[in-house]
């Protein structure tokens, strides 16, 4: 006698520090850096990232899972008013960009992309150093966890400070007004879309973590 059955489980990746020259998967979030001017650091931290206007990707925030690559932004200005934010990034649908005149370069977001990656030592002209580089789309997909490099003892602890201020006010935002899903039973920023299930009927969320049926 055979059975038969349908459903899925998720198995969560928890390689956040995967190294630069390793693919990102897309859907996933990893822990990533991103050098700026100390005042910059403070508006991120107050408002979060704004898109650039354009850039070697076209527009968007640029970051690296390689720190030594953000450590070395921006270029023109002195060490002692520059640092590093330690970022976590969910990164959606990443496309990979590892040659010049790339026919995706400046469109992959108009190709249904969130972020594109550069990975280390590709050859492009515009990576000279030949290290890791990523443009994330919308600046909301990126959050500040820590300060990295800063000058000195007083800046890390009045940028710590702004920080943890920043992530106290977005826990008291993200809680005020949402509700659990009735089907996953995980906390909503907007209702999740609801199917049947093909094998049973039974109603499904995609953002459960597993659904079998027999």
């Amino acid at each position: 006698m055979s059975v038969d059955f349908y459903g899925w489980e998720v198995v969560y990746d928890d390689a956040h520090q995967l190294q630069a020259n390793q693919t990102p998967k897309t859907g996933t979030v990893y822990t990533m850096y991103h050098g700026t001017k100390i005042q910059t650091a403070r508006q991120i931290i107050q408002n979060g990232f704004v898109q650039s206007t354009d850039g070697m990707l076209g527009p968007g925030v640029y970051v690296s899972r390689d720190q030594k690559k953000a450590t070395r932004y921006p270029i023109s200005v002195p060490r002692n008013d520059k640092l590093v934010l330690k970022l976590r990034v969910d990164v959606g649908r990443v496309k990979k960009i590892d040659r010049d005149n790339h026919e995706m370069q400046k469109t992959w977001h108009a190709n249904g992309y969130d972020t594109a990656w550069v990975p280390p030592n590709c050859g492009m002209q515009a990576v000279p150093s030949g290290l890791e580089e990523d443009c994330v789309w919308d600046p909301n997909r990126i959050e500040v966890i820590d300060i990295l490099h800063a000058p000195d003892n007083t800046i890390l602890t009045e940028l710590k400070g702004l920080l943890q201020t920043a992530r106290s006010n977005a826990s008291s935002r993200q809680r005020f007004g949402r509700s659990n899903c009735n089907v996953c039973n995980t906390e909503m920023e907007s209702p999740h879309q609801l199917e049947s299930c093909w094998g049973c009927g039974e109603q499904i969320c995609s953002f459960m973590s597993k659904h079998y049926c027999y």
